[in-house]
């Protein structure tokens, strides 16, 4: 019997590795559009992100979003990233309820 193996990605914040499904994905397109991937599908050079606004201030910080997908990242998109990581935060926070 075979075992599916599960794809794992590194976090850009804190460096650990997760399940893909687990993580956001940005994504750098062909023609240089920076958006998040929610389908983790997207033609383009990808950076992932666990769910964690820790993480995403200290890939923040230090610049790794910027430096994985070798270009600016607009400020939408970091905005963007934070509501999707605070509204899954809360949700996690309910569901221990």
């Amino acid at each position: 019997m075979k075992v599916k193996k599960i794809p794992e990605r590194r976090c850009v914040g804190c460096g650990e590795s997760f399940p893909k499904k687990e993580l956001i994905r940005v994504v750098r397109d062909p023609e240089g559009k920076v958006a998040l991937d929610f389908t983790g599908k997207q033609n383009g050079r990808g950076a992932y992100l666990c769910k964690k606004l820790s993480c995403l201030k200290k890939a923040r910080k230090l610049g790794r979003l910027k430096t994985n997908l070798d270009c600016e990242i607009p400020d939408e998109i970091m905005d963007a990233l934070e509501e999707e990581i605070a509204v899954f935060e809360k949700e996690a926070e309910n569901g221990d309820e």
